[in-house]
């Protein structure tokens, strides 16, 4: 077997997108891989075929992946840029989406229509007629409605306002997506006959989930709507497709609604938050709504868990299927300590958790009971699997390879007490060709969120540093997801019980595995966990070296340049500029940057719009001002997703400049 290399993530296969059809004897899901080539990502539509247990793949543009299976179970309806003239036009700044058909039982995919919007997410009402939403831009002018010599001028004129971005509401931009200020996703109907387009929310409205009910012939979807400042909270609402009629079925006070549904005709199932406990990370719990009556009952009442897999990996690309209704049951994840399980509830609120093994379930479908999944089990990467009498069967074997060619270490669990009632967990991966008579450096990983978690999943970063000869460790200390609320809740403790519980796990880390050098650790970490690199170096000097990703230096500047700040630094930090400035302040790592010695590398994105190239470039500086040996490597054209689906080449970079790092300072 070899050594792990630094690109062997360009060759792992990435699955998303599970989905049955209608009739359950097929399912459709998407897999992606790197292009080192054109440093991109292709994905194709794949096939799976219950009769014979095999799948195969179905389309090949290298750039389909937004799909659904139409109403006859036999053909599949998706997104793609296939033509020349389509990739001008897209070029020129028109707007639209090109949708083919593609029947799986055989043929080619053809032409199904256009559609004149940015489509986001689309659903099948009848054989001629599609509800979708779309990116709006207030103000803009339609180019559906114009005459061809009206689209020209007014091309021209949005390639002129290419040069100026007007700001007049925050956020006024998103990670990932870019300035979206006057932007909202809006909600339409569509008919494809007549190739015409009908609003069914307002402008200013800005739709998140939507459905159809079982006869099609109503929408439920949850949404917002805003000038000036976006608000945490939304609303949900019923559309009469017949009557077009419209109309809120919540409550006015403050409430964050997630998934929802229709439970029958009548009743509407979805997820829910106030808030009031533990803010704006507070763990939803499952309500219905009485759609003539507009009553809510709290289904859950003592549901503490999060409904939604935070297992961390780098090794996913896409998304997927959280909660899938199936008759009269709500199929939904759940994160509890480090793994991700599927669950089921009935119709009076009785959960019963599905899935046994640990690992990660990273998206899944259900058809009358069948359930399908993608998942991460063990040390292996994604592929799909099916659940037989509740015991899991393999069906694909996209990443097998990795198992069989390379030197995968399994992590060691270690639990730790780290204050009185307290226990956290957290593992050690040992170097891949460890010898007991060696002494080793050793890496400290942080994760994000903070409200996610380190599990038992392949992680490309960790076994390529444990293969170059290091020792990996990394734990879930208090602010983690998967134990409840209350352990999740360090709102106005950023950098106090959480640092303890780190520096107590590395401490028994250090105690315990004797064949670490304790004078060779290094730390890293990205987001949350940048922002805990940053507050190590600023309060121990224990560490040896220190890489800092996409993080946070400063609450104050924070709060007034991200996506996310004006109400995540009020939430998380119990504190504004003007409510306690000092608050924010002495919870900032570059308040305490005078006091660093530790050299330090940073990594940022250019376009990080959660944690903005700002944050780096203060404690950089900071560093530099004070006489510490500091490093920034900004990568231009990535966001804050750079290590997770960043262009392949940007990836392999960034680790080696990690690696690099910590191998001149810990070897």
């Amino acid at each position: 077997m070899e050594n792990i290399r630094i690109d062997d993530f360009t060759k792992y296969k990435f699955l998303s997108d599970l989905n049955f059809s209608s009739q359950g004897d097929k399912a459709c899901f998407v897999v992606h891989e790197s292009d080192l080539e054109d440093n991109k990502y292709k994905s194709n539509l794949w096939l799976y075929n219950k009769a014979d247990n095999k799948h195969f793949q179905l389309t090949s543009f290298n750039n389909e992946s937004n799909y659904i299976w139409l109403n006859d179970s036999e053909s599949i309806l998706f997104s793609a840029v296939r033509d020349d003239k389509d990739k001008e036009n897209l070029k020129q700044g028109e707007e639209f989406t090109q949708f083919y058909k593609i029947n799986v039982n055989g043929g080619e995919a053809v032409k199904a229509f256009r559609i004149p919007k940015n489509v986001s997410s689309i659903k099948q009402i009848d054989e001629n007629t599609f509800v979708f939403t779309a990116i709006y831009s207030i103000g803009k002018k339609d180019l559906s409605a114009l005459s061809d010599i009206e689209k020209a001028e007014e091309l021209k004129v949005r390639k002129e306002e290419k040069d100026y971005e007007v700001l007049d509401e925050i956020p006024f931009w998103g990670n990932g997506i870019g300035f979206i200020n006057k932007k909202r996703n809006r909600l339409y109907i569509y008919d494809a006959k007549s190739n015409k387009c009908e609003a069914i929310t307002e402008e200013y409205t800005n739709v998140d989930d939507f459905h159809l009910n079982e006869s099609k012939d109503k929408l439920v979807f949850t949404a917002y709507t805003f000038k000036d400042k976006m608000p945490i909270s939304n609303g949900v609402y019923i559309y009469d497709i017949k009557s077009k009629k419209l109309q809120g079925i919540s409550h006015e006070e403050t409430f964050g609604y997630g998934y929802v549904n229709f439970m029958d005709e009548d009743t509407i199932i979805c997820t829910g938050s106030s808030m009031k406990d533990y803010g704006i990370n507070e763990d939803a719990k499952f309500y219905t709504i009485d759609i003539n009556t507009k009553e809510r009952k709290l289904l859950t009442p003592d549901f503490n868990k999060s409904t939604w897999n935070s297992v961390g990996s780098d090794c996913r690309y896409g998304g997927g299927n959280g909660i899938v209704k199936d008759g009269k049951y709500l199929y939904f994840i759940t994160t509890e300590f480090h793994s991700s399980y599927i669950n089921r509830m009935d119709e009076k609120g009785h959960i019963e958790k599905i899935t046994k093994e640990k690992g990660s379930v990273d998206t899944f479908t259900v058809n009358n009971g069948e359930i399908l999944f993608v998942a991460l089990r063990e040390q292996k990467l994604q592929e799909i699997y099916k659940l037989e009498k509740g015991q899991e069967l393999q069906l694909t074997h996209f990443n097998e390879w990795v198992q069989k060619e390379r030197k995968v270490v399994i992590p060691e669990k270690l639990l730790v007490k780290t204050a009185p009632g307290v226990e956290i967990e957290g593992w050690v991966i040992k170097p891949a060709d460890f010898d007991e008579n060696k002494k080793y450096p050793a890496i400290l990983d942080i994760h994000g969120g903070p409200k996610t978690v380190y599990g038992e999943v392949y992680y490309h970063e960790m076994q390529y540093w444990a293969n170059e000869g290091y020792f990996v460790f990394f734990c879930n200390p208090r602010g983690s997801d998967g134990r409840g609320n209350e352990f999740a809740d360090i709102r106005g403790k950023y950098g106090t019980i959480d640092y303890d519980d780190i520096m107590r796990f590395t401490d028994e880390v250090l105690s315990k595995y004797k064949n670490i050098d304790s004078e060779r650790v290094g730390v890293t970490g990205g987001s949350y966990g940048g922002f805990m690199t940053n507050w190590i170096i600023g309060h121990t000097d224990r560490f040896k070296a220190a890489a800092a990703q996409r993080s946070i230096s400063n609450w104050i500047s924070k709060f007034g340049t991200t996506d996310i700040g004006y109400y995540f630094v009020d939430d998380q930090n119990a504190a504004t500029p003007w409510g306690d400035v000092e608050k924010l302040w002495n919870h900032s790592p570059l308040k305490y940057a005078d006091k660093v010695k530790t050299p330090t590398l940073f990594i940022h994105s250019e376009e990080d719009y959660r944690c903005w190239l700002a944050e780096g470039l203060q404690m950089f500086s900071a560093l530099k001002y004070h006489g510490v040996e500091a490093r920034l490597c900004m990568f231009k054209g990535e966001n804050h997703e750079l290590s997770r689906s960043g262009k392949p080449k940007h990836r392999i970079r960034r680790i080696k400049e990690i690696t690099s790092w910590f191998d001149s300072h810990l070897k």
